[in-house]
């Protein structure tokens, strides 16, 4: 069983102890969303550390998107308690990139695939440089910064 989800089971039932009811929450929606991933497809399977990590940046992409729904809507008290979601949810996320270290790993990406085609990537390159980039970022940055970095060196070596 991935060390990941293990550790999810046991602050589930140290939250549950400690009656921290917002964490508990959280929690068990995690946990469910791990065994919803691991039961979808022909066959059930155990998830990866790797597996479940992307689990958990996609649920804490959706409390953050309905964070700002919420706040748009003018209910501050129902964005307040997904932000906290997400909070408990990023706990367990490698931490993420800063903008320095994401443009210098894109830097390796674009490195990587001019030397595979013999010349500067352009644009038209892009999918094979966010190949590249995505595969060094291992989910430490959201998929629209990582597009919007490899975007813009692009276009500087244009």
């Amino acid at each position: 069983m991935a060390e990941l989800k293990d550790k999810l089971k046991s602050d589930l039932v140290v939250a549950l102890k400690a009656k921290d009811t917002a964490r508990l929450g959280t929690l068990r929606m995690v946990l469910a969303a791990v065994s919803t991933e691991e039961v979808s497809g022909k066959e059930a399977r155990e998830l990866t550390d790797e597996e479940v990590q992307r689990v958990l940046t996609r649920e804490a992409k959706k409390r953050k998107e309905a964070a700002e729904a919420f706040e748009s809507a003018g209910r501050a008290d129902q964005a307040a308690a997904e932000r906290a979601e997400a909070d408990v949810i990023a706990e367990y996320l490698p931490a993420q990139l800063s903008d320095d270290e994401l443009a210098d790993l894109v830097g390796q990406a674009v490195a990587e695939v001019a030397e595979q085609t013999g010349g500067a990537p352009t644009q038209k390159q892009m999918g094979q440089v966010m190949k590249a980039a995505n595969a060094k970022v291992a989910g430490r940055a959201e998929g629209g910064r990582v597009a919007a970095a490899v975007k813009a060196r692009l276009s500087q070596a244009n």
